[in-house]
């Protein structure tokens, strides 16, 4: 076999070309690990930074009795298609020789009393019927609607913004419930139902606030 020698030139120009490899490469894995260690400190969004969504607050508010005076008392009440036959006949309306249920609770007092409304709300109607008297409509939050007949004086108008409490008017007395006297005829209509007003008043509803 021949044997090559190398000549004394190639070993140190191969040295050189080792070692200027070994510096470059290094520099490019300090400048690697380097951009590694800054992006630690960076924050990744991973959901999106604006939101069309509106926060909404849930909150409980007591519905009130639509007047202040401790002496009023129920003179008749809401006809109850599922009460007994004696609270069904308590219930009953005769007028002109016609027997009506009672679609409210009629609140009585000998003397005039100031009516108030049971929640926030706005008036969204006002008008004085022959038969029913001078009428209040609210409507409030979560479908709530009262409504406050045979009234003698009316203290808003429609449109207004009502907050819980607010007197309304007075008492007064209708063509169709003559035989009550002075009362407050008081209806309540829950998404679009009437309901039995004694079933909630003095309890708590819910109330959305978007804020």
């Amino acid at each position: 076999m021949k044997k090559y020698k190398l000549k004394k030139y190639v070993l140190p120009t191969t040295l050189i070309t080792l070692g200027l490899l070994t510096l470059i490469l290094g520099i490019t894995v300090g400048e690697a690990n380097k951009n590694f260690k800054s992006e630690e400190h960076l924050n990744y969004v991973s959901s999106t930074i604006i939101s069309k969504d509106v926060a909404v607050i849930n909150t409980t508010t007591k519905v009130i009795y639509p007047y202040t005076d401790q002496a009023v008392t129920i003179g008749k009440n809401f006809y109850d298609y599922k009460g007994s036959s004696e609270e069904q006949e308590n219930s009953i309306i005769f007028h002109e020789n016609t027997y009506i249920q009672n679609s409210g609770v009629d609140f009585v007092h000998e003397q005039q009393f100031t009516v108030i409304s049971i929640l926030d709300g706005t008036v969204t109607n006002v008008k004085e019927d022959e038969l029913l008297g001078k009428t209040i409509e609210i409507t409030h939050d979560n479908d709530y609607v009262s409504v406050y007949q045979s009234l003698s004086e009316i203290n808003v108008k429609k449109g207004d913004s009502i907050t819980q409490g607010q007197v309304l008017g007075k008492s007064g007395t209708n063509k169709l419930d003559q035989e009550l006297g002075n009362h407050l005829h008081f209806e309540l209509y829950i998404g679009g139902q009437i309901v039995n007003p004694t079933l909630y008043l003095d309890k708590e509803v819910l109330k959305t606030t978007k804020q």
